[in-house]
């Protein structure tokens, strides 16, 4: 029996250009959250002349940032990051389906990793416990989907 062909990222993405698209709502959780993501692609190599922030007021507007972004294609990953924390209403669940659905549509319509970096949580400290500083970071783990996905398409592009 023959071994599949397998493609998959391996690390040392080189000069990669990544757009961050953050929202300002829950700030006091998001900017920990841009912290690992930026603290990571630093470690990686990705110096700040290659990434653009974007920002937007919510979660909601996420979307149609990342596709103004894409439209440019300069970028070849583009992370959302951002925190939606349920209250009292059922308006968590539309703002948290919504955003979540059109960042993966645009994702697979734009032909771009889009990668999603927005808490959907029911408390502060869940979305507390997941923008820490260390490895629980969701904003680090989303610069590492990032790298790999770019290393992946490249290899895609090659094929």
């Amino acid at each position: 029996m023959n071994k599949p062909r397998i493609i998959e990222a391996e690390g040392g993405v080189t000069a990669p250009q990544i757009a961050v698209v953050q929202s300002r709502y829950n700030s006091h959780i998001v900017d920990r959250l841009i912290y690992g993501c930026l603290s990571t692609l630093n470690a990686e190599g990705v110096g700040s002349e290659s990434i653009t922030i974007v920002k937007v007021p919510g979660a909601y507007e996420i979307p149609i940032a990342v596709q103004k972004l894409a439209e440019k294609k300069r970028y070849e990953a583009i992370i959302t990051i951002g925190a939606i924390i349920r209250g009292e209403t059922p308006h968590f669940d539309m703002i948290a389906n919504s955003c979540s659905l059109s960042i993966s549509n645009l994702a697979i319509e734009l032909n771009l990793p889009v990668i999603f970096c927005v808490l959907t949580v029911n408390t502060v400290q869940q979305a507390m416990d997941r923008s820490g500083e260390d490895e629980n970071n969701k904003g680090s783990e989303a610069a590492k989907t990032a790298l790999d996905m770019i290393s992946v398409m490249r290899k895609l592009a090659d094929e």
